[in-house]
């Protein structure tokens, strides 16, 4: 088994200066599973980068440094997935507000013979503000409605774990995000774990869905009513090509 970690980073300066590369990094730097820790920045315009390239590439080996231009979270996931070099690949939102050690929760899955493991949160999701929590819950009844999914309660938590060969069968096939898009200020829309999730139940790949530990941390990157209007948006459009047999092409 070996697995190729992608953290997507945008403006992530603040985080990284709380330590979140160095819980990575040492969390990963003895454990032979870990391959590569694949840091896709999505042209950021603070010091993010260049503190990666100049402190991080030197302590942790087995870190790289992927630079895109600003296109958001979803374009810096499949950038990553497209550069990894493991069997596997499992992509962590910087923040860790899943802990990196509930990593070993989703590897364990692996034994049971599942493509697709997906960290899931609380119902409670410690600290979030309730109009997060409203939000959470109106959401799932809109994609339970329109693209179904109603096996998965949690399709955003950003804390996911993929067969590479399951995963580039089904990027190969993203629609909605198939082309580069042009994003400004931070972009992190849901529409692209909607798309990758709903293709992969539609493949017959096996999936599962596994509790961890997760506490709210406050972003700079997330505006609810641009990021839900976006989103609906994108739940529309894979309802759409699914319907016209898009997908089947």
């Amino acid at each position: 088994m070996k697995i190729s970690l992608i953290v997507p980073c945008y403006n992530e300066e603040t985080n990284i200066q709380k330590g979140v590369l160095d819980k990575i990094g040492n969390f990963t730097a003895d454990d032979n599973r870990f391959l590569e820790i694949i840091i896709v920045d999505d042209g950021s315009t603070d010091e993010s980068r260049l503190i990666v390239k100049n402190k991080y590439l030197k302590n942790f080996p087995k870190f790289k440094l992927v630079q895109n231009s600003h296109q958001g979270k979803a374009f810096a996931i499949l950038t990553g997935i497209k550069y990894a070099k493991g069997d596997w690949v499992m992509f962590s939102d910087i923040d860790l507000a899943t802990p990196i050690e509930e990593a070993n929760k989703l590897i364990k899955e692996i034994e049971n013979n599942f493509q697709v493991v997906i960290g899931s949160r609380s119902s409670y999701r410690q600290g979030a503000p309730i109009l997060r929590k409203i939000m959470a819950k109106g959401f799932i009844v809109i994609r339970n409605l329109i693209i179904g999914l109603k096996g998965i309660r949690d399709t955003q938590c950003g804390f996911k774990l993929f067969e590479k060969n399951a995963a580039i069968k089904i990027i190969n096939k993203l629609k909605v995000f198939h082309n580069n898009r042009k994003a400004k200020g931070s972009s992190v829309s849901a529409g692209f774990d909607l798309e990758f999730l709903f293709l992969a139940a539609k493949f017959h790949f096996k999936i599962k869905e596994v509790s961890v530990i997760w506490r709210h941390v406050e972003t700079k990157n997330v505006n609810f009513i641009r990021d839900t209007t976006e989103t609906l948006k994108d739940i529309f459009k894979i309802k759409f090509l699914d319907i016209t047999g898009k997908y089947n092409e």
